[in-house]
């Protein structure tokens, strides 16, 4: 993901990564300062009952996972559980994993080659064989988080593509590529590579249980100092359209509908996303622009972001806006402003910038940017939550902004929020609970699966409650969620951090695939 302004430095995430991992040393202390400045006050350690809290966990190039090339199978799994594990302590509920580079794959049932960046060479399997979208898939769930499949649609290599696999796209079809900027790219502008795209993402869909589909902001490529050569697909394709960016931009526009009706017809439930680049267009060049003066996404990478959720063609919208307080050209707070009003009924999540907390430019001197980003946007009734780049940036804790999250703005643990556009039945609750002291040091539930509700879905996962002696019973108090699992499987959980001589009371809701809740069981107490 890029950060390109007019005027303004270049910003390489994967290169900011390196370089802060580089000198992190130096900045341990900070992040120890900032961690005991946290604010612990009550009206600013909010605890929402529902807040997307994501994070992009990014492969191409190794930013984020494998930490290299030519790990065997059993370190890849160590090193994604140990992500997982860090941002579920983070409270982070919802995994963007990048899973399509650049026309290769991270998944085995995939008619694209795999990627280098799993073996070093394309084309080559895991050793020994496994399936890692199946594995982050399943790891994810049990920790009560979603996981979301990152595409990037239309990124074919990253060199002129001598280093492909035999069977890479780009070998089999090299009529549908331009090369610009040192990669080859898929051409948007013909039929058969938006047919192409949606296959390969559909693929995904019916094989795997994702809980949501996710693009970057790489449609159009960046620009170069060169014009994008489409020129002659234009003239072949063109008719109708008063200019090439009309025609550009609604390549884009049948892609994500194409893709959008195709998800939900295949499977209602999973949710389709984009993040696009902070600025949709400036006001200067667009009565309904934004109040800013820098990189335009409706007009240099044709993505016309704010069209695809005023006509419902997305279930939410995740801008990356990677820039400070009081930015002149592309302030955080006017960008807040109008994606909240230009989101159309649709999530809004905020793209935020962590590798960018170290930084010593304009705004970012200030180290609290992002925690004041996050309260900010908790007080706008149109955004749902955040999502962060990259995982790297969190587990090192940079700036001590994990420490920020795992101990004030997401210390208690939260279900993301309900889309009744796509779902609005809850399921019914689970039946017979069951509470018992299991030895001197647990406490063990148990309880038994409920009826389909009435629109025929069956629970997908659960919620444990746990209140103390003298607490409300309140199921929309967040701060006494115990456990949240995306695992239907199981019907029994041991609570090991009961405390002797309490006494608690436990409730148990149902949860189905777009997170709407039940009513509560029946309630249990017992003396520990």
């Amino acid at each position: 993901m890029f950060v390109k302004l007019l005027r303004l430095p270049i910003f390489i995430a994967g290169r900011n990564v390196i370089m802060i991992d580089r000198y992190f040393v130096r900045f341990i202390c900070i992040g120890v300062l900032l961690f005991c400045m946290l604010p612990f006050a009550n009206g600013q350690n909010e605890a929402p009952k529902r807040e997307f809290r994501g994070v992009w966990v990014a492969t191409v190039a190794n930013i984020d996972w494998p930490s290299k090339q030519g790990l065997s199978t059993d370190q890849q799994k160590a090193e994604l559980i140990a992500i997982l594990d860090a941002h579920q302590r983070a409270g982070i509920n919802a995994i963007m994993f990048q899973i399509r580079p650049a026309a290769d794959a991270l998944y085995a049932q995939s008619r694209e080659p795999w990627s280098r960046f799993l073996s070093g060479i394309q084309g080559q399997a895991p050793a020994p064989l496994y399936d890692p979208l199946e594995f982050a898939i399943k790891e994810a769930h049990d920790r009560g988080m979603e996981l979301h499949a990152w595409f990037n649609p239309y990124r074919a290599t990253f060199d002129n593509g001598n280093t492909v696999a035999p069977n890479h796209i780009t070998r089999i079809n090299p009529e549908w590529f331009f090369t610009y900027g040192g990669k080859k790219l898929f051409n948007p502008g013909l039929p058969q590579v938006r047919a192409y795209i949606t296959s390969i993402v559909m693929d995904v869909v019916k094989n795997y249980d994702i809980d949501g589909v996710h693009f970057d902001d790489y449609f159009y490529p960046y620009p170069e100092s060169n014009p994008i050569p489409d020129a002659a697909t234009f003239r072949q394709y063109g008719s109708g359209f008063a200019s090439i960016d009309d025609w550009r931009r609604n390549n884009v526009d049948i892609l994500i509908k194409t893709i959008s009706d195709s998800i939900h017809a295949e499977k209602p439930y999973i949710k389709f996303g984009v993040s696009p680049f902070g600025i949709w267009d400036n006001k200067r060049n667009h009565p309904e622009g934004s109040e800013t003066a820098g990189f335009s996404g409706y007009r240099q990478l044709y993505a016309d972001a704010r069209k695809w959720t005023q006509e419902g063609w997305v279930d939410y919208i995740n801008p990356q806006i990677y820039f400070p307080f009081n930015y002149p050209a592309a302030a955080f707070e006017v960008l807040l402003d109008w994606w909240s009003k230009n989101s159309f009924g649709k999530h809004l999540y905020i793209g935020q910038a962590v590798y960018r907390v170290l930084e010593n430019g304009q705004g970012w001197r200030e180290r609290d940017q992002l925690s004041r980003q996050i309260r900010a946007l908790r007080q706008n009734n149109n955004v749902q939550g955040s999502v962060f780049f990259s995982s790297k940036s969190l587990t090192n804790n940079l700036g001590g902004f994990r420490d920020s999250l795992q101990y004030n703005f997401y210390r208690y643990k939260t279900l993301p929020p309900a889309m009744p556009w796509k779902d609005n039945v809850s399921p019914l609750p689970p039946r017979g609970l069951t509470v018992r002291v299991t030895n001197d040091r647990a406490i063990t539930l148990h309880w038994q699966k409920p009826d389909a509700a009435s629109d025929g879905d069956v629970p997908y996962g659960y919620v444990i409650y746990r209140f103390e002696a003298g607490d409300k019973i309140d199921l929309e108090d967040a701060r006494k969620i115990l456990q949240i699992s995306y695992n239907n499987s199981y019907t029994t959980y041991t609570d090991d951090s009961v405390i002797k001589n309490h006494t608690y009371t436990y409730v148990i809701t149902s949860l189905d695939r777009l997170k709407n809740e039940s009513v509560g069981s029946n309630r249990k107490e017992i003396v520990f």
